[in-house]
């Protein structure tokens, strides 16, 4: 029962913070896609070592994960500082994008990623160009 929760509580930060299960293996040593895969069937147990990895990449509190392990918790919590220098205050336009990114599938995000970034190529610099425009009118509304 245990090794399901965990799975199901791997599986739920691993996806709110845009992971694929490869991608995920790929930042936690000695692990592989397939055996994240099983974890998250609960199918597979993992370490402590491996819990805490995984909550550090995920951007969720190991507690949650190792809790869930033992057979407490039923739900991922998003890890938190208590330094004020790590909390961040959003616009409310970069909270709409946060949004609007969380929502879209991979391709979108990933494209998404690339504008922002700065790199090339035809839809980059179609959206580059909305965008820009975008923040042009922005910037006419706040003058006036």
């Amino acid at each position: 029962m245990a090794a399901k929760k965990v799975g199901a509580l791997i599986k739920e930060a691993r996806t709110a913070a845009g992971l694929s299960q490869e991608a995920l293996a790929k930042k936690i040593k000695g692990l592989s896609a397939s055996d994240i895969s099983k974890a998250e069937r609960g199918e597979k147990e993992l370490t402590q070592e491996a819990l805490k990895a995984i909550a550090k990449a995920t951007g969720v509190t190991q507690k949650s994960l190792l809790d869930a392990a033992k057979g407490g918790s039923s739900s991922a919590k998003t890890s938190s500082s208590s330094k004020k220098t790590d909390s961040v205050k959003l616009t409310s336009a970069e909270k709409t994008m946060l949004e609007a990114y969380r929502k879209a599938d991979a391709d979108t995000q990933k494209a998404a990623l690339k504008l922002l970034k700065g790199e090339k190529g035809l839809a980059s610099d179609l959206l580059g160009s909305i965008l820009n425009s975008a923040i042009d009118m922005l910037g006419n509304l706040n003058k006036q």
